[in-house]
C-alpha cells in the first residue's frame, strides 16, 4: 500500500512553473530517491507535501487519504530533516531531542527516554550534554535526523542528508537510514549523489525543470545499461584536456570527464586498453590506474536526462549546500 501519493502536482512562483504536474507514489517501508540538478523542483515538492507550501494544482494522498488543503491533519506521520539544521545551538543534544519530542506531545519520561535512545543508538551519548552549536557537522546532521523520527514518524523526508559532511559520518548516516527502513520507516530522500541514491534507494525519480523524466525501481532502470561496458582511467596529476582529440581517434568509444584526473570510456562492447594506454603515452599524460566498472545508475541519469552528475555535485559545491 502507498503511504504517499503525488497527483499532478504544480506549483507557480510569479507565473513561472517551479514544479509542473508531478505524480508519483511511495510505498509504505520503501525508500523512494528524488534526484535531479539545483532549480529542478526537489526542494518545492518536498515543501508541498509537508505543508510548508501550497500547490498550485495536484491532490496529495496520505494512506488513501487526501490531505492537499489539510496537511496539518498528516502531520504526526511525517518527519523532515531539512538541509539546513533547524535545532537550537544553545541547547545540548539532550535539550534539544526533549524539547523536539514535546512539540509532539509526548509526556517528560516517554521523551527522555527516547532522547537517551536516540543518542546511543545515533553514536552521540557521549556528546548529548554538550551544546549543539559545538557539534561537528556530522554531528548536527545525525541530530537533526535523531530530532525528526523522535516521534517515530511513518514517513521521514531528508533534503541532501550527506551533503557538506566527512565520508566516515555520510557512511554512519547511509547505515541509519538501512537501519530506520529495517524498522518500517518510508524515507523520501533528496540526493545530489547519484551513487548514494543507487545504494540506498528501492525507488527513484528523476526530476528536471519541474518535471519527472523517469520513475522506477532500481533495477529497472538499470536495464537499459545493462551489457554495456566502462573504463575509468586515472592519471597522475591533472588528467589530460584532449577530449576532443579522444573522441576523434576512437569514434566508437564515449568519454566523460569524471574528475580533475579521471575519464570514463564507456561502450557497447569489450574496451581495448592497450590502444588507449598507447595513446595517453604518445601524449606524454602518465596513467595510474585503468579499472574496469559495471554500469551504474548514474549512467541512467545522464542518458535520460543529458545532464552529467559531475554537474549536479559541483552545483552543490558551488551554492554550499542548497538544493
Amino acid at each position: 500500500m502507498a503511504i504517499l501519493e503525488a497527483d499532478g502536482l504544480k506549483k507557480h512562483f510569479d507565473g513561472v512553473a517551479a514544479v509542473d504536474g508531478v505524480s508519483f507514489a511511495i510505498d509504505n517501508g520503501s525508500i523512494f530517491g528524488f534526484l535531479g540538478p539545483n532549480g529542478a523542483g526537489k526542494t518545492t515538492t518536498i515543501n508541498m507535501l509537508t505543508g510548508l507550501a501550497r500547490p498550485s494544482a495536484g491532490k496529495i494522498l496520505y494512506q488513501g487519504r487526501e490531505c492537499t488543503q489539510h496537511l496539518k491533519d498528516a502531520q504526526h506521520l511525517m518527519g523532515v530533516v531539512p538541509d539546513e539544521s533547524n535545532l537550537y545551538p544553545e541547547l545540548n543534544g539532550f535539550e534539544n531531542l526533549c524539547f523536539c519530542a514535546a512539540l509532539y506531545g509526548l509526556g517528560k519520561a516517554e521523551r527522555e527516554a527516547r532522547a537517551r535512545r536516540l543518542l546511543e543508538t545515533f553514536g552521540l551519548a557521549d556528546a548529548a550534554g554538550r551544546k549543539f552549536a559545538g557539534y561537528s557537522k556530522g554531528m548536527k546532521r545525525k541530530l537533526t535526523i535523531a530530532a525528526a523520527v523522535i516521534h517515530q514518524p511513518a514517513i521521514l523526508f531528508l533534503d541532501e542528508p550527506t551533503s557538506g559532511i566527512d565520508v566516515a559520518s555520510a557512511r554512519q548516516i547511509r547505515q541509519l537510514l538501512a537501519d530506520l527502513k529495517r524498522e518500517g520507516t518510508t524515507i523520501f530522500l533528496t540526493t545530489h549523489y547519484i551513487e548514494e541514491a543507487e545504494r540506498l534507494c528501492d525507488r527513484i525519480a528523476f526530476i528536471v525543470n519541474g518535471r519527472i523524466v523517469a520513475n522506477d525501481e532500481v533495477a529497472a532502470l538499470l536495464k537499459p545499461v545493462q551489457g554495456r561496458f566502462a573504463t575509468v582511467f586515472t592519471f597522475q596529476g591533472s588528467g589530460p584536456s584532449l577530449i576532443d582529440n579522444l573522441r576523434s581517434t576512437f569514434p566508437d568509444l564515449d568519454f566523460t570527464p569524471e574528475s580533475q584526473n579521471q575519464i570514463r570510456v564507456k561502450s557497447t562492447g569489450p574496451i581495448a586498453i592497450g590502444p588507449l594506454v598507447r595513446f595517453f603515452e604518445e601524449n606524454r599524460i602518465e596513467v595510474a590506474e585503468a579499472r574496469r566498472v559495471q554500469p551504474s545508475l548514474e549512467d541512467v541519469f545522464v542518458r535520460i536526462t543529458g545532464i552529467e552528475a559531475l554537474v549536479m555535485k559541483k552545483e552543490k559545491e558551488k551554492q554550499g549546500g542548497a538544493a
